[in-house]
C-alpha cells in the first residue's frame, strides 16, 4: 500500500495524504475519507521514511530522575497527554539520580535522536549547564528555575515557608528539618530557605541548624530520623522537604515509640497518596506536577512550530493540605 494507492481510494489528491500523515491543513471532509481508507486497509507510514523527507523524527526526549517516583509520575502523564495530541512520541531516558547519566542522554538527544528535549532536572553542575548551552534543538526544563532557560518550576520557597508558618500555629516552637540535597536548587536549597526564613520571622532563627540532608525515599527517612533526633531530642514538630521522607519518619517514630508518634508532628511535601492513607494524614503540600508536564511539552512544541521564542519561566502555584 502506497501514498498513491490511499489517495485514490479515498479520492483525493496525494498531496492531501502527505498533509494528514505530516499534520498538515487537510479539510474535515477529505480527512474523514482518507481516515476511512487508513482504518480500512490497517496502512501505517514508514517512520524513517518519513523522517529521511522531514529531517523531523516525531520523537521527544524526557530525561527523568526516578521513573518510578509518583510526583516525576504525574509530570510524564501530562507530557504524553500533549504529545499523543500532537502526533509526538515519548522517548523516556530514567538517570536512577545520577548527574553524570543526565550528561550522557543529553549528549545522545542532543545529537539530533530527537526533536526537543525535556529535562525533569534536580541539579545544574558547571558541566549540565555546559552541556544544555550546546544543546541545538528545543529544550525545556521542569521543576528548577534556569535563568535565560524556558523552563516550569514550583513556588519551593514560598510553600515551605507557609507550611512553616503553619506548624508554628499549630502551637510547635522546637522544630527540627529534613532536607534534601542543597545542591538541588528547588526541592533542597529553597525548602530550606523557606523553612529557615520562617523561624527568624517566627523569632526561633536559633532551630534553623536542627537539620540533616536525606534522600527522597522512606528507606531514607527511616535512617536519617534518628540522626535527627540526636541533634534534636526533644522536637514538637519534624518538617521534612519530600513526603517519602515524612512517611519514613514517621514509621521510626512509631516504632521507637510503641506505634505512636510520640506527640510529634509530621510534615510532607509533595501529596504523594500514601500522605492520605497514613493515620493520621500527613500534612503536606499540593503541587500541580501533571499541569508542569504539560506546560514543558507545550513550550517544546511551540519551540518546533518557530525558530526563535524568548525564554519563557512559569512558576506555578501550591496548596497546603493539612485537613
Amino acid at each position: 500500500m502506497t501514498i498513491g494507492e490511499i489517495a485514490k481510494r479515498a479520492g483525493v489528491s496525494q498531496a492531501a495524504v502527505s498533509r494528514y500523515f505530516n499534520n498538515g491543513y487537510v479539510s474535515e471532509e477529505k480527512r474523514a475519507a482518507i481516515r476511512r481508507v487508513v482504518e480500512e486497509t490497517g496502512y501505517r507510514p514508514s517512520a524513517q521514511a518519513q523522517t529521511l523527507r522531514t529531517r523531523k523524527t516525531k520523537l521527544i526526549g524526557v530525561i527523568v530522575p526516578r521513573i518510578d517516583s509518583e510526583p516525576i509520575g504525574r509530570i510524564v502523564s501530562g507530557i504524553l497527554s500533549v504529545l499523543e495530541q500532537s502526533g509526538y512520541r515519548m522517548l523516556l531516558a530514567d538517570t536512577q539520580s545520577d548527574p553524570d547519566r543526565e550528561l550522557e542522554y543529553l549528549e545522545v538527544f542532543g545529537e539530533k535522536q530527537v526533536d526537543g528535549v525535556i529535562l525533569a532536572a534536580t541539579i545544574f553542575t558547571p558541566r549540565h549547564v555546559k552541556q544544555l548551552k550546546a544543546m541545538t534543538i528545543p529544550l525545556a526544563i521542569v521543576g528548577q528555575q534556569l535563568e535565560g532557560y524556558h523552563c516550569v518550576y514550583h513556588d519551593d520557597y514560598g510553600s515551605m515557608y507557609e507550611m512553616t508558618r503553619w506548624v508554628i500555629g499549630q502551637g510547635r516552637r522546637r522544630l527540627a528539618f529534613m532536607s534534601a540535597l542543597r545542591e538541588d536548587r528547588a526541592a533542597g536549597e529553597e525548602r530550606y530557605r523557606g523553612y529557615c526564613d520562617a523561624l527568624r520571622a517566627a523569632g526561633l532563627g536559633e532551630g534553623a541548624g536542627l537539620s540533616v540532608t536525606a534522600d527522597f525515599t522512606v528507606e531514607s527517612g527511616y535512617r536519617k530520623a534518628q540522626e535527627l533526633l540526636s541533634i534534636c531530642p526533644a522536637p514538637e514538630a519534624i518538617l521534612c522537604a519530600a513526603d517519602n521522607m515524612a512517611i519514613g519518619v514517621l514509621q521510626y517514630l512509631k516504632e521507637q515509640k510503641g506505634g505512636q508518634a510520640g506527640g510529634i508532628l509530621v510534615t510532607g511535601h509533595g501529596d504523594s497518596a500514601l500522605t492520605r492513607v497514613m493515620s493520621p494524614p500527613v500534612p503536606t503540600v499540593r503541587y500541580y506536577y501533571e499541569d508542569s508536564g504539560i506546560l514543558a511539552a507545550r513550550m517544546v512544541l511551540d519551540l518546533l512550530g518557530q525558530k526563535e521564542m524568548a525564554a519563557r519561566e512559569i512558576r506555578l502555584g501550591y496548596e497546603l493540605v493539612t485537613a
